[in-house]
């Protein structure tokens, strides 16, 4: 089993910079897909990026293409997601989980944090 902590949010301005870590307990956490997963007011849970096992597969929502980066640590227990350039329409709560796949759907995802808020003003 695999339990993960998020930290880093926080309010920033646009065009500014955060850098989320997921911090995750458990023996087992470098065999598992990580992935990044947001949720604004009213809306359903979204893909934001994803990172294999290894970390020699990275892949990205295009609404944070070329902005956002996911990597990982597995000596450190650790994911992170940099975020470059933010905008009012990154506010949402983030969420990291964890899988025994790759994958881009939530629903497939069997292990969750409990989320950071990140609000991003204009």
């Amino acid at each position: 089993q695999v339990q993960l902590v998020e930290s880093g949010g926080g309010l920033v301005q646009a065009g500014g910079s955060l850098r989320l870590s997921c911090a995750a307990s458990g023996r087992t956490f470098s065999s598992y897909a990580m992935g990044w997963f947001r949720q604004a007011p009213g809306k359903e849970r979204e893909f934001v990026a994803g990172i294999s096992w290894s970390g020699g597969s990275t892949y990205y929502a295009d609404s944070v293409k070329g902005r956002f980066t996911i990597s990982r640590d597995n000596a450190k227990n650790t994911v992170y997601l940099q975020m470059n350039r933010l905008t009012p329409k990154d506010t949402a709560i983030y969420y990291c989980a964890g899988n025994t796949y790759s994958s881009t759907d939530p629903d497939e995802y069997a292990y969750w944090g409990q989320g950071t808020q990140v609000t991003v003003s204009s």
